[in-house]
């Protein structure tokens, strides 16, 4: 493999990995604070007690998460120079600016509360405290806002011009009310709600199984945490959704890519299978759901969606010759993952979430097993969605202006790769499972009671 093939493995696993603490974060974060909310809005002296309890039980396992989020995203920054200098050069007067703000604005933020925090309990009033907690949460969406800012520009560039045959930015505005920030953002928002939702379900789950003791705290938690998660779970579907429509016209390859939709079609169906041809530009056999993915796109039974072949004829007369097609597999069937999972989650909520409201659940153990088995579902979900990001670009890096093969570095050896691969790969494997074995240990051994310790 060449260095640009080991680069691009080398990046993807970096920012898979990323990937999989920044949705807690992004949703855990807000939990902890409604949690102090109602700490500090409660009138019962015992549940005052528990509830302290609880905002620091949720907290814990959301610093673990928080730490390893860090470390983490700190690595992707040395990539730009490591192995994408090219990128960097061209791309650096306007991918710089939202980075320097989402370390400027949002992370110093968030930190320097999160510390206040964490160590603020006894120091601050109640009130001040939670505030510090909220800001904590404003702080790490921001984070996540800055970072999306940049990467819609990489999906659709908007307030630049080329200069000296770099892209320097010529409009700021422009940049932060990209029209792909807007469905980028809230999908990332609401993925956190979900992710960090379905993880709270999950310890609930388990402790009120295995720990009596704080059975009935947790039995409290798992209500709000039902509405919460349902909540990031509806958002997620809505906002895909009008995201989909976007990409219509913002990338429309992008959009055929899902459906592998080869040819233009008015009305185009919904594929439920397909088996994708990508050398002949078609699908061999296919199950479809006529009109159905022009309506999805049009509000409509009627509406135009190109196809992937004229797309690509299209391309070809703006760049020049070359393929402008993504891989298509696994577009098509990461999109479908990511929706069948999502839906599969949104029916574990709603029954759990009716067992925990309307009965009482430990009289069904059988599910409460069963449920952190499920953790893994938001994290794979979360993976293949944004690798339908990121590969629905392709072979771009930024579209319409640079190739991904133009922006790696050029004096880079694929032995020099395969060191920093296989490092990176297992530092954070060690780092994986120490922080795994920090949560459980903290879940298994945290009692949450009403009385004073």
């Amino acid at each position: 493999m060449d260095a640009l093939l080991l680069s691009r493995w080398q990046f993807a696993i970096t920012t898979v990995y990323h990937f999989l603490f920044v949705p807690i974060t992004l949703g855990l974060s807000i939990f902890v604070a409604l949690l102090e909310t109602w700490y500090v809005n409660c009138g019962s002296y015992e549940g005052r007690i528990k509830l302290k309890k609880l905002v620091k039980f949720f907290g814990t396992i959301f610093l673990i998460n928080f730490a390893m989020g860090v470390v983490t995203g700190i690595v992707q920054e040395f990539h730009f120079g490591m192995n994408w200098s090219e990128y960097a050069r061209f791309m650096g007067d306007i991918f710089g600016a939202p980075l320097a703000l989402e370390a400027l604005t949002a992370f110093f933020l968030e930190s320097t509360f999160l510390g206040i925090w964490i160590f603020g309990w006894d120091k601050l009033s109640e009130k001040k405290h939670c505030i510090c907690i909220w800001l904590v949460a404003f702080g790490s969406n921001l984070s996540a806002f800055w970072i999306l800012v940049a990467n819609s520009f990489m999906q659709n560039p908007v307030g630049y011009a080329i200069e000296g045959g770099r892209a320097v930015m010529t409009d700021f505005f422009a940049l932060v009310t990209n029209p792909y920030v807007l469905g980028e953002y809230f999908h990332a928002l609401f993925a956190g709600l979900s992710t960090g939702g379905f993880v709270v379900i999950a310890v609930c789950a388990w402790k009120i199984i295995h720990d009596e003791k704080s059975r009935a705290a947790f039995k409290s938690v798992l209500k709000l945490a039902t509405l919460y998660t349902m909540i990031g779970l509806l958002g997620v579907m809505g906002s895909g959704h009008l995201h989909a429509q976007r990409l219509n016209t913002l990338n429309p390859m992008k959009l055929a890519s899902f459906e592998a939709l080869w040819e233009t079609e008015d009305p185009a169906p919904f594929a439920v299978y397909a088996d994708i041809n990508n050398a002949q530009g078609r699908n061999d056999n296919e199950v479809l759901i006529p009109y159905a993915f022009t309506f999805m796109v049009h509000n409509s039974f009627h509406g135009e969606i190109k196809g992937i072949n004229d797309l690509q004829r299209e391309a070809m007369e703006k760049y020049g010759s070359g393929n402008y097609i993504p891989d298509v597999k696994g577009m098509f069937w990461s999109f479908r993952v990511m929706v069948g999972f999502g839906g599969f989650m949104l029916a574990v909520v709603v029954l759990t979430g009716f067992l925990a409201w309307f009965a009482d659940i430990l009289k069904y153990q059988c599910w409460l097993k069963l449920l952190p088995l499920l953790i893994p579902l938001p994290f794979i979900a979360n993976s293949v969605g944004w690798y339908i990001v990121e590969a629905g670009r392709q072979p771009w890096i930024v579209v319409g202006l640079q190739k991904t093969a133009e922006a790696v570095s050029p004096n880079l050896s694929p032995g020099e790769v395969w060191l920093t691969l296989i490092g990176f790969t297992a530092i954070y494997l060690v780092l994986a499972v120490l922080a795994l074995f920090a949560a459980l240990h903290h879940i298994r051994h945290t009692k949450v009671t009403e009385e004073l310790e």
